[in-house]
């Protein structure tokens, strides 16, 4: 419970809400392009104790970082790292109409930051369903693409990170055994655009291996592959890199015609992805995970030399494909492995699990 609350009032916390990380299976930079990814919400995660305060300040505790923030719920001044995430959460629920009023948060979890299982997003998520509950807002009312949109907001606006919203869209609407594929030009057009995707693997096995390497959305290389398809976008008459034909690829500088190439693959690369989850098809799962990480490292060029070395490893023990999964520039990689094979002795399991809610008492 929050260390804050207790000593208040000497009772626990009346509520905490947990939002789940995300392994995306496959559909990498495709969010913010208009394409298609696969993603799927994960066991890990990061929980947010809440309790109400008698006043109008919000008092956080990072438990992993030993670290305490508290702030007016009025401020609007930036602050950085994790207090970002606090204060942007309660200014943009604000401007949604949600009273947030004083509150105790204690943030925990087993999630590790920076190692491309979206830590960021899960923080959102169960900081947005832990302020909704205590300002009594069911979080069904708003939806999950308002809710998915909301804490994108408070990356993109109060943490400088230009993502898109495959990460909130999979720790939102996660469930056991499926993943999820995204169309995000249907969900731009206010369309349908969210279809579970049952993922029985039969026997075979999904696991990240950390790379070792930290990384950080809001700094350097993903904004700036973000301000490259959009520069893409302008040279071409497009509205996103979904909608661009290969054939008009020549037009664009080298550097941006790589970027594009990427995004069109992976579309594709998505799709059979699917294909071979519905036909039980693992050996072409994994040659697609290949393919996939083979474009990430040469046409989107955000792998670095410790993320090779963790594919390798992979490889080497006998991975069907192995691919870096999130923003890239460090994090975690994925392998598929076959029942029978022997994956590095520190490489994490990952299911489809799920999606993000309140945690009982």
């Amino acid at each position: 419970m929050p260390e804050a609350a207790a000593q208040g009032s000497g009772q626990p916390a009346p509520l905490a809400a947990f939002g789940p990380g995300r392994v995306n299976l496959i559909g990498e930079h495709t969010d913010y392009n208009g394409g298609l990814a696969l993603p799927f919400a994960i066991a890990q995660g990061v929980v947010v104790r809440a309790a109400a305060s008698d006043d109008l300040v919000v008092r956080a505790h990072a438990t992993d970082l030993g670290e305490q923030f508290a702030f007016a719920v009025s401020q609007r001044e930036r602050e950085h790292g994790w207090r970002a995430f606090v204060l942007g959460m309660v200014a943009e629920l604000h401007a949604l109409g949600v009273e947030v009023e004083g509150a105790f948060l204690e943030i925990g979890g087993d999630l590790p930051r920076g190692a491309g299982l979206s830590s960021s997003a899960a923080l959102e998520v169960a900081l947005c369903l832990a302020l909704l509950e205590l300002a009594g807002i069911d979080p069904e009312r708003l939806g999950h693409v308002q809710l998915a949109r909301v804490c994108a907001r408070v990356e993109n606006e109060w943490a400088g990170a230009q993502t898109g919203l495959l990460d909130q869209l999979a720790s939102l609407c996660g469930e056991q055994d499926r993943a999820l594929l995204i169309d995000f030009a249907a969900l731009a057009r206010e369309q349908p655009a969210i279809e579970q995707v049952p993922m029985q693997l039969d026997g075979w096995r999904l696991l990240v291996l950390d790379s070792g390497e930290r990384h950080e959305h809001a700094g350097g290389g993903y904004n700036e592959r973000r301000a490259e398809c959009a520069q893409a976008c302008r040279e071409l008459g497009v509205a996103t890199l979904s909608e661009a034909d290969e054939a008009q690829l020549g037009r664009l500088p080298g550097a941006l015609a790589r970027r594009a190439r990427h995004v069109l693959g992976e579309n594709r690369r998505v799709t059979g992805a699917v294909e071979a989850l519905r036909e039980h098809d693992m050996p072409a799962l994994g040659a697609l995970l290949d393919e996939s990480h083979a474009s990430l490292r040469d046409d989107y060029e955000i792998s670095t030399p410790a993320v090779e070395a963790a594919v390798a490893r992979l490889r080497d023990a006998g991975a069907a494909g192995a691919r870096l999964i999130g923003g890239g520039f460090g994090g975690s990689v994925l392998g598929l492995f076959a029942e029978d094979a022997q994956p590095p002795p520190e490489a994490r399991e990952v299911r489809p699990s799920r999606g993000a809610h309140l945690l009982g008492g």
